[in-house]
């Protein structure tokens, strides 16, 4: 499993800019949640290679589920989104790690609520590039060429 990073001065980002972390609570890796586990798990630490239907019955528990991206190149995160909107979770869904402004829109369609951030890539993209992109329902290619 991909290491997210639990610091405090990783950014948050919305669809109105740049926030500071407002989830208190910490994360639980998925491999240390168990399928069989009756332990309470709030957030959800969930890896490129872990399987998203291994929290098919706990969905309705989790508020949070935190999505590890290890490289930008790396997609395996957005088909996870998908898949755990598909399957019914309600909850916060977070991207977190290396995904760049350019990619703010696909994972805001892919279901993700937001996108957690280190501190140097925010300086390397600030936040009006990602605000640029936070009209992702309105620049949508599929249905431009359908219209």
């Amino acid at each position: 499993m991909t290491e997210l990073t639990t610091e405090t001065a990783n950014i948050i980002v919305t669809d109105s800019g740049f926030t500071a972390e407002d989830w208190t609570h910490g994360f639980t890796p998925l491999d240390e949640l168990g399928a069989n586990s009756a332990a309470p798990a709030l957030a959800v630490d969930l890896g490129p290679a872990d399987d998203p239907a291994t929290l098919s019955a706990r969905l309705d528990e989790i508020d949070l589920i935190r999505v590890a991206f290890p490289s930008f190149a790396d997609g395996r995160g957005f088909t996870h989104a998908r898949t755990l909107r598909r399957m019914g979770f309600s909850g916060r869904l977070r991207a977190a790690g290396h995904v760049i402004s350019d990619q703010y829109a696909m994972a805001r369609r892919c279901g993700f609520d937001e996108v957690e951030i280190s501190p140097e890539l925010a300086a390397r993209q600030p936040e009006a590039e990602w605000k640029f992109r936070a009209d992702w329902q309105a620049n949508d290619y599929q249905a431009r060429l359908r219209a």
